[in-house]
């Protein structure tokens, strides 16, 4: 057997027990466990260990870097996926008013505030976009599981949160989708961007049209199949193909495509048969090294001199960003001051999009790894803040009661 193929097994067995005991002790420590392997990354990475290209069993391994972000890449791909599931129409529609306006400009805020900032420090128009589309994300389950903590998540603003933190994943998947049409359409003039364009609106025409008519037909007709996980085998293989399909016929990012999935498959009527086992293909094996190749990728020995000032100017505007948009959102559509503050904090937590925003970015060579690293610490602060800014908020509430009624 191969020492490529054993130290493959050994670097997989390293990264999830890594990325599990981090996860365990960042839940442990009232953290998401997001940021657990997140850290668990940054510390097997170069940024600490240098795992990959400094230990003697790994070092002359030149393919195994590239293998682990074969998988994290499926990883991100499940992920999307499962984001889509987790939609429930209904729910967003609850909210109405403020998860809109909310969700909107608080994509519209940061994205503008990131671009202005990076142009400042020197960056590319095109790098600018996507460090102010790292900002722009919310993490839907960071949100989610504090506001589950704090027994807000059934509240005005715990609904509206929720609502808003999804629109805002959907307009930054959207964006990103948009700034890679642009990006690629860039040196072949109006005429590329107008094809790319045509390319999208038909796939996504294509796809919304088999997702609808041909997916449930199918899906029905494979459950009733004799086929051992037949039905989990086929959500994975359709998630694959409309990720791979987005990119290819779509010219957009896989993840779209893999989104796109989830949200057809979330009406299919065994739907939680289909997420329960696609979380555990996930969540306990390719999503867990996604977060870690992110800290393998990510150098904080990179970020140095000025860089620094960049960093926690991109950390302060992330947070600001987010406060000042989503709380005008809200304000906007109704709510009191204090709601709006509190909305705008829960809104602070960055996670899974803007991490894939900027893997993207730096798989493209939009960003450096100075700047990747950067967007990584800004990820991971941002994280760190917001529960307790959001325990803060709601503790500290003028008129609890009313502040945080029941919908």
């Amino acid at each position: 057997m191969s020492s490529e193929f054993l130290n493959f097994i050994l670097a997989l067995s390293i990264i999830i027990v890594v990325a599990k005991a981090s996860g365990y002790i960042s839940v442990r420590l009232g953290q998401p466990s997001v940021l657990g392997e997140l850290i668990a990354g940054i510390i097997l990475g170069p940024t600490v260990l240098n795992m990959l290209h400094g230990w003697p069993i790994f070092q002359e391994d030149a393919h195994l870097g590239e293998m682990i972000t074969f998988l994290a890449e499926i990883g991100v791909i499940l992920l999307m996926m499962l984001a889509g599931l987790e939609l429930e129409l209904h729910d967003l529609a609850r909210s109405g008013k403020v998860a809109a306006m909310s969700g909107t400009i608080g994509v519209i805020f940061p994205l503008v505030m990131g671009i202005g900032l990076a142009l400042l420090f020197g960056s590319s128009m095109d790098s600018a976009v996507f460090i102010g589309l790292t900002l722009s994300a919310t993490s839907v389950s960071i949100s989610a599981q504090t506001l589950l903590e704090l027994k807000a998540l059934r509240t005005r603003v715990g609904l509206a949160m929720l609502g808003a933190a999804v629109f805002d994943d959907i307009l930054v998947i959207l964006a990103l989708s948009l700034a890679v049409i642009l990006v690629a359409g860039s040196g072949g003039g109006l005429g590329s961007i107008i094809i790319t364009l045509l390319r999208m609106v038909g796939y996504l025409g294509v796809g919304t049209a088999l997702g609808i008519y041909v997916l449930p037909r199918l899906a029905h007709w494979v459950e009733r199949m004799p086929i051992s996980q037949g039905l989990i085998a086929f959500s994975l293989v359709i998630c694959l193909l409309y990720a791979w399909a987005a990119e290819i016929f779509g010219g957009m990012a896989t993840i779209t495509g893999a989104f796109l999935l989830g949200l057809f498959m979330a009406r299919l009527p065994f739907r939680d048969r289909i997420e329960s086992g696609l979380v555990t293909l996930a969540y306990g094996f390719f999503v867990p090294i996604f977060f870690v190749n992110i800290g393998l990728e990510a150098n904080m020995r990179a970020i140095s001199g000025n860089a620094w000032w960049f960093a926690l100017l991109l950390t302060a505007v992330a947070v600001i960003s987010k406060i000042l948009g989503c709380g005008l959102g809200g304000k906007l559509a109704g709510f009191s001051n204090w709601e709006s503050f509190q909305l705008g904090v829960g809104m602070v937590s960055r996670g899974e999009v803007g991490l894939i925003v900027a893997s993207f970015a730096i798989a493209q060579g939009l960003i450096n790894q100075e700047v990747f690293s950067i967007v990584v610490f800004m990820v991971i602060v941002a994280t760190l803040l917001t529960p307790p800014m959001l325990r803060a908020a709601f503790a500290y509430a003028p008129n609890n009661k009313s502040e945080t009624a029941p919908v």
